[in-house]
């Protein structure tokens, strides 16, 4: 067996070749173009463990990797920087070290999805990009009303169908440059509303509804858009050891600085599955939404016991931390979720509300 690393950057690769002892055998730059890296592993023995860093063009890599019938490993850059410790940087040094950490095997690799696992991505996290877009434009569209004192009170939902009658009379009043202007941010936000339409029929055509999917719809304040982008992103559950690490995988967990006795929680860490981070950020402030239309709920109780004590932002990082949490067991038991307060899912807490609670005998 042989030990190889590749320094990955946009137009090249920087690989290396060394045997069991760490003597370099090959080492050279290979020209992005496909079949390159393929060609050069065909030199070396099947099945070697090939380092690739988690840069923005691995998926092709990793499959040539796997094409020349080698092992890819996806490296985590940023622990693998700290684990080197290297004062000085070149590609050469960098493919040495990462060579160095794979066969000490200490070498800190990440979960690779399977191809048809990382397409089906591009559905949730492109309609995630342009829900991005058309938030920033709303929101032009309301500084630009604030700036002259045209704000619309009379409606909760200004892009609604009731509140673009009140916006296209509010536009009216503009200056005629800013209302030119205005008009082509809303042209460009029924645009972004189209395709994002177009992407989630897409997803409800493609992406048949699995029974993860179902178990996630469970959640509180997840439907079938959250309970898809969890359910991909996630992948094979089996690869946390415990919830916790599914919710700091997610980003639903503090950074920790415990010295001396004293223990201080600080930010959400930002090195993390930003897209599962959106997620559940998302499904908690919908339950913060809706908190007083079920009271009884766990994580309505949550939300408001931190809330009073250190704010929403807080809050919903602690309802978001619980359904990462929750999640990990839905999937792992394959059973739906139970409120921890009533013991029953979302059905149940509908129906103890509306009837009562049940009386046994």
């Amino acid at each position: 067996m042989e030990y190889i690393a590749f320094d990955c950057h946009k137009r090249y690769t920087w690989a290396v070749v060394e045997d069991q002892r760490g003597l370099v055998k090959r080492e050279g730059k290979i020209p992005h173009v496909r079949g390159a890296l393929r060609e050069f592993l065909r030199g070396c023995v099947p099945g070697s463990p090939v380092a690739v860093e988690t840069v923005g063009n691995w998926y092709w890599i990793v499959d040539e990797i796997e094409e020349a019938g080698c092992q890819p490993r996806l490296v985590h850059a940023g622990k693998a920087k700290l684990m080197l410790g290297m004062v000085n940087k070149t590609d050469k040094l960098d493919a040495r070290g990462l060579n160095k950490l794979l066969r000490t095997g200490t070498l800190p690799v990440v979960w690779i999805p399977p191809g048809e696992l990382r397409d089906k991505r591009e559905l949730t996290r492109t309609r995630m990009v342009l829900v991005r877009q058309r938030t920033q434009l709303k929101q032009r569209v309301h500084a630009t009303l604030a700036k002259y004192g045209l704000c619309v009170s009379e409606v909760s939902d200004l892009f609604g169908v009731k509140g673009r009658e009140f916006l296209e009379d509010r536009l009216t009043r503009l200056p005629p440059q800013t209302r030119y202007v205005t008009e082509g941010v809303l042209s460009q936000i029924d645009v972004l509303e189209e395709r994002v339409r177009a992407i989630e029929e897409r997803m409800r055509e493609v992406l048949e509804p699995t029974r993860g999917v179902q178990l996630l719809e469970t959640l509180p304040g997840v439907g079938f858009i959250l309970a898809t982008v969890i359910a991909l992103e996630v992948g094979d559950v089996g690869r946390f050891p415990g919830p916790g690490h599914l919710a700091s995988y997610a980003g639903m967990t503090p950074r920790i600085h415990a010295s001396g006795g004293k223990v201080r929680y600080g930010r959400m860490r930002q090195d993390v599955n930003r897209y599962l981070k959106w997620a559940y950020s998302e499904a908690a402030n919908v339950v913060a939404r809706h908190r007083s239309k079920h009271p009884e709920r766990h994580v309505s109780q949550l939300y408001e016991r931190v809330m009073r004590r250190k704010g929403h932002q807080k809050a919903v990082g602690a309802v978001g931390r619980h359904l990462a949490e929750a999640t990990y067991w839905v999937l792992k038991k394959g059973e739906p979720y139970r409120d921890p307060v009533l013991k029953v899912g979302k059905a149940g807490a509908r129906a103890r509300r509306t009837h009562g609670p049940r009386r046994s005998g």
